[in-house]
């Protein structure tokens, strides 16, 4: 087993040593040259990110659910991704499932021994019916956090693509996992605060991950997030921007057409720019599998070229 010291996220920045007599300004200074390292370490796991996306794509388009799970600020992250993914892209709330050992309340206050069980992250995948359609991704910067470790086993013996994202080389989640995402963003400026240079690169990666899957998923047409949800003012008010800058229309002719798809800046999108009438129009996205651009390509009344 490792020794603490010799843990990639335990090591002593030598950067920061003295950051308790800095003054302010050089102490953020140097936090935020720590955190320049970070989109760099990201981008050297490119390919796995990438690879990721593919895999979960295809559990999810056969049916399947995606699950992120982790203890801390792992977990929390994981949860606030899958959180964003319904108001954002229009899914279900059980399509993306975040997980955090200690539950809802560890979301809120820490409960730093409910990481240290294996079996926990068994019985909360057992609980949701993890099965061999699904994905799962599961987070801890250290790599040898037991609850995600046990998530991985779990997931594998069920069949699920079990998918591992930690910031330390080699490690015990590694050996669990079909596919490992492993950013090494250097010791952190507070030796061991995961939270830093470790929890801004996992955040970079899930950030991949849920945006590239949902693009893959017909979440988006060009680069507008045309499933999104109309929940409040603010995001009916972007669902019209959305169909005005994908169609070139006009405020009162969105409106209009919102109005007559009950919402959906999608479909809404996809009758300005086909000319089909409602119905015609839902039946070629279907068809499409909820791709804009590929409903308009079978579509001989209309041109795929984002306006």
């Amino acid at each position: 087993m490792l020794k603490l010291e010799e843990l990639a996220t335990e090591k002593i920045n030598p950067a920061t040593r003295h950051i308790d007599t800095m003054t302010t300004l050089e102490m953020v200074s140097v936090i935020n040259q720590e955190d320049v390292k970070v989109a760099t370490a990201v981008g050297r796991e490119l390919p796995a990110i990438a690879k990721a996306i593919d895999i979960i794509t295809d559990r999810l388009k056969r049916g399947g659910r995606l699950f992120y799970a982790g203890a801390g600020t792992s977990g929390r992250l994981g949860v606030l991704d899958a959180s964003e993914c319904p108001p954002t892209f229009g899914t279900k709330p059980e399509l993306v499932q975040g997980l955090i050992a200690g539950g809802r309340d560890a979301m809120f206050v820490a409960k730093e021994g409910a990481e240290d069980s294996e079996q926990l992250a068994a019985d909360n995948l057992s609980a949701v019916g993890l099965n061999e359609k699904d994905a799962l991704v599961a987070l801890a910067a250290s790599g040898r956090t037991p609850y995600s470790i046990g998530a991985l086993k779990y997931a594998r013996a069920k069949g699920a693509a079990a998918i591992a994202l930690v910031c330390s080389p080699n490690s015990p989640m590694s050996k669990e996992a079909i596919l490992t995402i492993c950013p090494l963003p250097g010791p952190e400026v507070i030796t061991g605060s995961t939270r830093l240079k470790a929890g801004t690169a996992q955040k970079l990666v899930l950030n991949m991950l849920s945006t590239g899957i949902m693009i893959k998923l017909g979440k988006v047409y060009g680069n507008l997030m045309v499933d999104v949800q109309a929940t409040n003012q603010k995001l009916a008010e972007r669902s019209k921007l959305i169909v005005m800058e994908a169609t070139g229309c006009s405020r009162a002719e969105a409106e209009t057409a919102l109005d007559s798809t009950d919402g959906s800046a999608k479909l809404a999108i996809f009758l300005r720019l086909s000319g089909l009438d409602v119905q015609t129009a839902k039946q070629k996205l279907k068809a499409a599998d909820g791709y804009v651009a590929k409903a308009l390509m079978n579509c001989t009344k209309a041109s795929p070229v984002h306006n």
